[in-house]
């Protein structure tokens, strides 16, 4: 089964200072067709402005992903980590019994573009936990990166959840497939460009949700970045 999530029909928030839109219901957007995508709960595409950010505030029982793609993220929490995520990295915070943290963009005349990504963990109730790793451009061009996974898999980054997250970067002939089991689900996301997927086309913004599916495939890219998600089922 394969279910296009086009850009334009997700939802929507603008703040002034933050204007994001999401693929899943989340704060003020709710639709009960878009809750998740089996233990994919969130994909927020979030623009930062100048200076501002998100205050001091807390999360419990969530594994969530930063995905930065344009200017970078300052990122403080209450586990000490003070840290700048820039574009290539991609950092994880296991939220587990209860961890503060917050994340603003301190550059002057630059927006801080990122993806926002929550995954249901498999154990509640963990102590909380940080990681943070580059992923360098080359390895993702016309491949698929695996940059986080359950087991930190190929120096990926290690996450508590049965998922397997992989980044890469398509143009002109470049390609790529992988096979999944089709008792698990999959997600494509796409970042910016144009890709077909499965012999679908999808532009930025564009998911695709995936069922009793084999195999993902990666065609026909247009200065096309991907996000690919090996999900477990509900």
């Amino acid at each position: 089964m394969l279910a296009l999530r086009k850009s334009d029909e997700r939802g929507f928030a603008d703040h002034g200072w933050l204007k994001s839109y999401h693929t899943f219901s989340f704060a003020n957007y709710y639709d009960p067709k878009f809750m998740g995508w089996g233990n994919l709960r969130v994909i927020n595409e979030d623009r930062i402005a100048p200076g501002r950010g998100f205050g001091e505030h807390s999360h419990q029982d969530m594994e969530i992903i930063s995905y930065v793609l344009a200017g970078e993220l300052a990122h403080r929490d209450s586990l000490g980590n003070v840290e700048g995520i820039p574009k290539g990295d991609v950092q994880r915070m296991s939220a587990g019994k209860g961890v503060v943290h917050s994340e603003f963009n301190h550059a002057e005349g630059q927006q801080t573009h990122f993806l926002q990504i929550w995954v249901e963990p498999d154990i509640r109730g963990i102590e909380p936990s940080y990681e943070q790793k580059t992923f360098a451009t080359p390895d993702k061009e016309g491949a698929l990166k695996l940059i986080v996974s359950s087991d930190g898999d190929a120096e990926s980054v290690k996450i508590n959840a049965d998922i397997r997250l992989y980044a890469g970067l398509f143009n002109d002939n470049q390609h790529a497939s992988l096979v999944i089991d089709p008792r698990r689900k999959a997600y494509v996301h796409v970042i910016r460009g144009s890709i077909t997927v499965n012999e679908i086309v999808l532009n930025s913004g564009d998911g695709l949700m995936m069922s009793e599916e084999r195999q993902v495939i990666l065609s026909d890219g247009q200065n096309a970045e991907v996000l690919v998600f090996d999900l477990k089922a509900d």
